[in-house]
């Protein structure tokens, strides 16, 4: 059995899988973003979550033959190498897991650990691909100047937007009274109070806004709807440098999938990525085979060497879509 663990800054999702394709149990719990909750709170989640998942499958700890944490913000911090490796520790011995960085999850999720780059928008961003044994990064350097295309990012750009519709800087759009309505502000400047105070500027917090700017460009908000064909160009740049990081060669369609909750089934997003794919070329853009957490589980067991074969994905796929 296997054990994935897609930690992301606002929830994290657990799935243990057998090696012949079978799921055995999903869980999900609360953010494993360090940096915002602390390590020591980070560790707790993480092991009252694995518990809690075997305790659904009625299985102890020793019946999982290896298990992959993918955490976010992993390998941005040499120095907190050894304390986040650490952090599953009171589960499992130190040889019967690895720890990375969240990236990992999506890629394994999305492509099934077949070649090729997966680029998450959720809470954060970034990308990250593995071509014949390379592997490479880009974007991912958090919120504060980086980040692109995330939630977090396109909250803060339809914040923004509020600000400049609202001082009379650019013409008001549906955006500016969706704000209103749905954060129930008296006046235009308490949007401070409810950003800084109630929601103490947190990353998680302020990417729950990002949900305003897409429907503010669902209904028809054409700087909104700006915000969104930037956030798309910004990934696709993302995608771009992994693909020259990788040094794939151009006579060739690279697969490129995509997840998180930026890529939502409504999202304004996913029509003007492809399309920006599309200008650079040498992409192929796949719909994502499983979710995150699932390539979490996939990826524990290639790291143990057995990676499911086309049976077992098969039945996985099924159960997945029941």
């Amino acid at each position: 059995m296997y054990l994935g663990v897609d930690g992301g800054g606002t929830k994290t999702a657990f799935a243990l899988m057998g090696a012949d394709g079978r799921l055995l149990a999903r869980h999900e719990s609360g953010s494993a973003y360090y940096l915002e909750t602390g390590l020591e709170q980070a560790a707790a989640m993480l092991n009252a979550g694995v518990s809690e998942t075997l305790a659904l499958a009625g299985v102890a700890p020793e019946a999982v033959s290896f298990a992959f944490f993918g955490l976010p913000a992993y390998g941005e911090d040499s120095l907190l190498h050894a304390a986040l490796d650490a952090l599953p520790g009171e589960v499992f011995a130190p040889q019967r897991y690895r720890c990375g960085n969240d990236m990992v999850c999506s890629w394994a999720g999305s492509l099934a650990c077949a070649d090729g780059i997966s680029v998450v928008a959720g809470t954060g961003s970034i990308a990250y691909g593995r071509y014949q044994g390379r592997e490479a990064r880009a974007g991912g350097w958090g919120e504060l100047f980086s980040d692109e295309g995330s939630a977090y990012w396109i909250a803060r750009e339809g914040l923004k937007l509020f600000s400049r519709m609202s001082d009379g800087r650019t013409e008001r759009g549906a955006l500016h009274e969706l704000f209103r309505r749905s954060l129930e502000l008296g006046a235009d400047l308490d949007l401070c109070a409810e950003v800084y105070s109630r929601r103490k500027a947190e990353r998680s917090q302020v990417a729950q806004l990002a949900r305003l700017v897409q429907q503010a460009a669902l209904e028809g908000d054409a700087q909104a709807l700006a915000i969104f064909g930037r956030a798309a160009q910004e990934l696709a740049d993302i995608v771009g440098a992994v693909r020259r990081q990788l040094q794939a060669p151009a006579d060739g369609a690279l697969p490129v999938s995509y997840s998180g909750g930026v890529f939502n089934g409504e999202s304004p997003l996913l029509a003007p990525f492809a399309q920006a794919l599309e200008r650079q070329g040498h992409f192929a853009l796949r719909t994502p085979v499983f979710a995150p957490v699932i390539g979490a589980a996939l990826y524990a067991a290639q790291c143990d060497g057995r990676l499911p074969g086309a049976d077992a994905l098969a039945r996985l796929a099924a159960q997945v879509r029941a």
